[in-house]
């Protein structure tokens, strides 16, 4: 039984709207030979197989290992972070934007959102990190799936698949697809060098595989060891965009009033922000003491991964095969962060205080440590993730005398633990008052004496008073968020042959599915009495979902020219979500040999995920505050919101395929998503900037109307509407030289639209703006890849130019200042980015005549050391556009036994 599948040229040549399409030419030559041998194929976004003339009514992107190899991609986040049709995905995460994640990386078709695109492992749903990230999103963490080494190819449904694969894949649907019946070994050796810092990086890889009479086994393993670079090596920010007004030295508040410590503040590494003229208050100056915590974060944490996966097969009878799988991935990061958080608790220092020099009682306005004495930073407190994933997936297939069924059950858990330190607040204040160090009892103790101390927080700690590590140690702990996702997945479906149209017998496949997912993050005691003075804490969660599926799909070639698409999903979410039925209509017309035409429409349902119902936790964010209209850190509480609705969405999309001359192909595709009831989570910024500002949803220290921002409380709810569309073009030519082949190409996608309406912001154009200020997310108009390929016998080499087009920084006026409603010149534009990427490969096993096979390849990623476009914003950069760690060389050394 053959049960294999293959690609038409069709499919390959629209690969190339991720990769350009000089590599996928190369994967043709080698490919050509095996597809022959099929004449039914399978591709993503349909069950039912087709004849070789098939072209499919869907737009579809496919990557393969040969175009993976071309971009040096040792992750999956390298891959998605070159495609154009990915905007705002989290490849790159920061302490400043994606707290708990670092480590982590996703997939975001058309800034839709990382949870709106389906993942898929073979066909096979993976499951949620249990982590979500700042907005408060559990979504596939594709740093977890698989060794790059077992992955043949990737297939994208980019028009939506909801109405075959269900409400996940609003956005579209990325499916990884291993290599099967792969016999022989292959390892693989990578090593990467930054141009900044430390920063190196070290793959491993091997590929074992054995194919019998009845009977096919592989097995994957890849490690991966990555060296940190933090901010202080490549400082991209301006200092001011990384100052805290809460530092150490500190300021203190008389009243509403603030003054900076009089003992001391610029000589121990502070810098003054004066609120008033200097001797307004004779003796003492108005304002802060302000911290600069921007050189001991992490860009790139310090990380390493170890993933595995095998796959078996056995043949039970002539037609039936047995298939599965088991992979797992373990990922360990740790990201920099600052010396200390700031304390949010607004504690009193009492006037009987050995080191007050005010004489009076005092509020604290600062952190436990910031800098030393001689005015350097203490080291950076590091944040730790522990990501562990194990997937379990088997199915049994069958042939039929005119189609084929397939049986299949996954279940896949992601365990999560998230720690870092921070200040207790309640200890923090009986220190103030001598009662810290650790054996000191607040009861019975005597303030100052015996094993009771005193925490300093005036300057006079670098100096006559120092503080002891005891006392330190007894008023700070470490939060543990340990968090665990559950999927299963039962699935049944049969595809078969109806009757013959003109064009071919027409398809019909049925299918159930059964789904259950849960979700629990267990936070520490500590967090669950909310003790912590930033990072605050957080009730344990706890929710499940289940969803019943029946679907169906009609697969019509009318004729030899034209094959109709039908598809037809129920799903029942039951309890307040309720059930949806969405539908598809897809359509294909070659007119000519060289033009054809494309076109869908789809329905698709997105319910609300456990921990937007029933979660909540806080983030720690830049926010600018309109009462001051400066920058401040501030955490934002969010709680789940179990009165949400599903959001729906209608998706078109309208292509043409066109080969003017031999080795010529353009693909142009327009697309469109309309939402309504979009599920989002509020945005702290458009909150703040609500006139007048609501006291019970924004915290402040002191007066509760204009003290110092704390913290802003947000939820989930359901935004009016979101409309986006774009134009996508890819275009290639093979060009066949005594020199070589030259395949030049481009691959682009050009934002028509991105129209939303946040609830809090208002109706917003949000296409080629940052969208910082509302739901959306960074939506440069134009992104495109242009590329030149060149083979020639065991030589080859690629070069990329990858362009980001300019976009506007609704955070910042165009005159560099925090934007406003006194702003007159509009927004600050985020410059257009051009990078350039290259490689070269020498075929040793070929150049030498050697029984295996031996590829050494050279290459480069940004080889000019572009510094990413700057933002007036923490880290400098926008990460969920650029990357910050400039230019990149590496080396490969992939051998085949």
């Amino acid at each position: 039984m053959k049960m294999k599948t293959k690609l038409t040229a069709l499919a390959v040549a629209i690969s190339a709207q991720l990769i350009p399409m000089g590599n996928f030419a190369i994967a043709q030559e080698e490919s050509a030979d095996k597809e022959q041998e099929f004449e039914l194929i399978m591709v993503t976004g349909s069950f039912v197989r087709h004849s070789e003339n098939f072209s499919s009514p869907s737009p579809l992107a496919i990557v393969d290992s040969v175009a993976i190899d071309a971009i040096g991609a040792k992750s999956i986040g390298d891959i998605t972070q070159t495609l154009t049709i990915n905007t705002g995905a989290e490849n790159t995460p920061d302490a400043f934007t994606q707290n708990a994640t670092a480590g982590t990386s996703n997939i975001n078709l058309r800034g839709l959102g990382v949870a709106s695109t389906l993942v898929l492992l073979n066909s096979k749903r993976q499951v949620v990190t249990a982590q979500p990230n700042n907005g408060g999103v559990n979504f596939v963490d594709t740093s977890s799936l698989i060794p790059m080494i077992a992955l043949n190819r990737m297939e994208i449904v980019k028009d939506g698949a909801s109405a075959l694969y269900g409400s996940d894949a609003v956005a579209g649907v990325v499916n990884f697809i291993t290599k099967r019946d792969y016999e022989g070994m292959q390892v693989s050796l990578d090593y990467q060098d930054g141009a900044h810092g430390d920063n190196k990086e070290y793959t491993v890889q091997g590929l074992w595989g054995s194919v019998g009479d009845d009977s096919s086994v592989m097995a994957a393993i890849s490690y991966t060891n990555r060296s940190p670079m933090l901010t202080g090596d490549r400082r991209l920010s301006r200092p001011q965009d990384d100052t805290s007004s809460l530092g150490s030295p500190g300021s203190y508040f008389i009243g509403a009033t603030p003054f900076i410590d009089p003992t001391g503040c610029t000589e121990f590494g502070g810098s003054e922000r004066l609120l008033a003229p200097s001797g307004t208050v004779p003796g003492l100056e108005i304002g802060f003491c302000q911290f600069d915590f921007g050189r001991t974060y992490s860009f790139v944490p310090d990380e390493t991964r170890l993933s595995t996966f095998i796959q078996a097969k056995k043949q039970l009878t002539e037609s039936i095969e047995w298939t599965t799988e088991i992979s797992t991935a373990r990922n360990r990061a740790e990201r920099g962060g600052s010396p200390s958080f700031p304390i949010l608790t607004f504690p009193t220092v009492p006037a009987s205080h050995p080191n007050n020099p005010f004489g009076t009682d005092v509020s604290y306005f600062g952190r436990e440590k910031g800098n030393v004495g001689d005015g350097t930073s203490f080291p950076g407190d590091p944040a730790n993730t522990e990501s562990d994933t194990f997937r379990f997936s088997t199915k049994l297939q069958g042939e039929l005398a005119a189609g084929f069924w397939e049986v299949s059950y996954t279940a896949a858990r992601n365990d999560y633990l998230f720690t870092v330190n921070d200040t207790l607040g309640q200890q923090f204040q009986n220190a103030l008052r001598g009662f810290g160090g650790q054996g000191c009892d607040p009861i019975s103790g005597s303030a100052g004496e015996g094993a009771c101390e005193y925490f300093n927080p005036f300057a006079t700690s670098f100096t006559t008073s120092p503080n002891s590590q005891n006392v330190f140690d007894a008023f700070t702990a470490r939060q543990e968020i340990d968090s665990k996702s559950n999927l299963e997945v039962a699935e049944a479906f049969i595809s078969t042959e109806l009757f013959e149209m003109d064009g071919g017998a027409a398809g019909f496949a049925f299918g159930a599915q059964y789904r259950y997912q849960d979700l629990t993050q267990d936070y520490d005691s500590l967090s669950n009495q909310d003790r912590f003075s930033f990072v605050i804490g957080n009730a344990d969660i706890y929710g499940e979902q289940d969803v019943i599926a029946l679907f169906g799909e009609l697969a019509l070639p009318v004729s030899d020219e034209i094959d109709v698409q039908i598809a037809l999903r129920y799903e029942d979410y039951g309890g307040t979500t309720g059930d949806t039925i969405d539908p598809k209509l897809a359509v294909s017309w070659r007119a000519t040999d060289d033009f054809s035409l494309r076109g869908s429409i789809s329905t698709s349902f997105r319910a609300p995920s456990i921990f937007q119902k029933d979660g909540g936790g806080t983030s720690l964010n830049q926010m600018v505050d309109p009462l001051t209209g400066g920058a401040a850190f501030a955490a934002d509480r969010t709680s789940g919101n179990d009165e949400l609705v599903p959001e729906e969405s209608t998706a078109y999309n309208l292509g043409f395929s066109l080969e003017p001359v031999d080795d010529w192909s353009v693909e142009v595709d327009y697309w469109s998503f309309d939402f309504t009831d979009l599920i989002i989570k509020e945005n702290f910024q458009a909150i703040l900037n609500d006139t007048p500002q609501d006291p019970e949803r924004v915290i402040r220290a002191g007066d509760p109307l204009n003290g110092p921002l704390l913290q802003v409380l947000t939820t989930y709810v359901n935004a009016s509407s979101l409309e986006t569309s774009g134009l996508d073009i890819v275009s290639s030519y093979r060009l066949e030289t005594e020199m070589g082949t030259f395949t030049p190409s481009i691959s682009a996608t050009y934002i028509l639209a991105y129209d939303l309406v946040d609830p809090q912001a208002g109706p917003i154009d949000g296409a080629g703006s940052r969208n910082n200020s509302n739901i959306g997310v960074s939506t440069p108009e134009l992104r495109a890849n242009l590329g030149l390929n060149w083979k020639h016998e065991e030589y080859s080499a690629n070069i990329f130019a990858r362009y980001v087009d300019s976009y506007s920084d609704d955070q910042n006026c165009a005159d560099g200042n925090l934007f406003s409603a006194a702003c007159t010149v509009g927004f600050k534009d985020v410059d257009s980015h051009l990078t350039w990427d290259a490689q070269v490969n020498i075929d040793l096993g070929r150049l030498f005549e050697t029984e295996g096979a031996y590829v050494l390849s050279f290459g480069g990623v940004n080889l000019t050391d572009e510094n990413p476009p700057q933002l007036f914003t923490n880290a400098g950069f926008d990460s969920k556009v650029h990357d910050p760690r400039g230019r990149q060389v590496y080396a490969r050394l992939a051998i085949e036994f």
